[in-house]
C-alpha cells in the first residue's frame, strides 16, 4: 500500500471535535490557515487556484484512532446506519473532505472560510470546486432526504455576549464558534452532547465552562443568556488541585461578573 505524506497543516482556533461543523459548507463563518510545507514546487503547484471560489481539502482525520462499521447518524432518534452511508470521520482510512471558501493564497499559505477543519490536521491534498462536475443538486440524499431536520437560529443576550467575549480574550476560546456548531440542531439532545436539563433552560458543557440557554421549540431559536464556570466553590479554592491550569482565569471572570452586576 502506498504511503501518503502531508502537503501541509490547517492553522485555525478550532482545536477539538465538537468544534468542527457535521460539514463545511453549514459551518460559522470561522477562518483558517493551510501552511504548505516549504518548498517552490508545491508553491508553484497553486498557480490558477487563486481564481477559484471554493476548493475541496482532502486530508487526514488524525484525531480518530478506530473506525467503526455502524455509526449513529447525527439526527437524533435515528437507527445506526453503515459507515459507508454516512460522513462520519469514523472510517476504515481516515481520510476526510471539504469544501470550503478560497479567501486568498500568500507564498504556500492558504487562507480559506466557512471549513470544518481542526489545528493541525494534516492536508494530503488540494482541488479546486467545479460547480459543472461537483455539484448535483437534484441527485437523490437517502435516508438524509427522509430526516426531517429542525434548524435553530442562535441569539445572544447582552450579557451573555459580554462574557462570551470576555472568555475568548482572556481564556482564548470561541464559545460562540461552539455553540454555532452544537445548537444548530437537537438542542436538546443530553445522549449525543453535554446537555443537561435546567429549571430555567438548558446548559452545555464546552471544556470547564458552561453555557445557559432557553430553547423555543415554535420559532426554532435558540437564546443564549449567561455563560458560567464548570468549576465549584470549592474547586476555585487557593491551593486546589489545578489539572487544566485554568483555575485562575476561572476566578477572574467570575469576579469580573461580580463587579458588573
Amino acid at each position: 500500500m502506498t504511503d501518503f505524506s502531508p502537503i501541509g497543516y490547517v492553522e485555525c482556533a478550532q482545536r477539538y471535535r465538537y468544534e468542527a461543523a457535521r460539514q463545511a459548507s453549514i459551518a460559522p463563518d470561522n477562518e483558517a490557515w493551510i501552511q504548505l510545507n516549504e518548498g517552490q514546487a508545491l508553491q508553484q503547484g497553486l498557480a490558477g487556484l487563486a481564481e477559484f471560489e471554493r476548493i475541496w481539502v482532502l486530508c487526514e482525520l488524525h484525531l480518530n484512532e478506530t473506525w467503526h462499521a455502524l455509526v449513529e447518524p447525527p439526527r437524533e432518534g435515528m437507527a445506526k446506519l453503515g459507515i459507508f452511508a454516512t460522513r462520519s470521520p469514523h472510517r476504515p482510512n481516515r481520510i476526510g473532505m471539504s469544501c470550503v471558501r478560497l479567501l486568498g493564497i500568500e507564498g504556500n499559505c492558504l487562507h480559506v472560510g466557512q471549513h470544518d477543519l481542526l489545528d493541525g490536521t494534516p492536508v494530503l491534498d488540494i482541488k479546486p470546486y467545479l460547480p459543472y462536475a461537483d455539484a448535483f443538486p437534484d441527485a437523490g440524499a437517502g435516508w438524509v432526504d427522509a430526516a426531517e431536520e429542525q434548524i435553530f437560529s442562535l441569539e445572544l443576550a447582552v450579557e451573555a455576549a459580554v462574557q462570551i467575549e470576555w472568555v475568548g480574550v482572556h481564556a482564548g476560546w470561541d464559545l460562540l464558534n461552539f455553540l454555532k456548531v452544537q445548537l444548530r440542531t437537537d438542542p436538546t439532545d443530553a445522549k449525543r452532547k453535554r446537555i443537561v436539563a435546567m429549571d430555567d433552560g438548558f446548559r452545555i458543557a464546552f471544556r470547564t465552562w458552561r453555557v445557559d440557554y432557553r430553547v423555543d421549540q415554535a420559532q426554532s431559536s435558540i437564546e443564549v443568556f449567561a455563560i458560567a464556570s464548570g468549576y465549584s466553590t470549592a474547586d476555585l479554592l487557593e491551593g486546589a488541585a489545578d489539572k487544566y491550569q485554568d483555575k485562575a482565569i476561572h476566578r477572574a471572570f467570575i469576579a469580573q461578573s461580580c463587579n458588573e452586576a
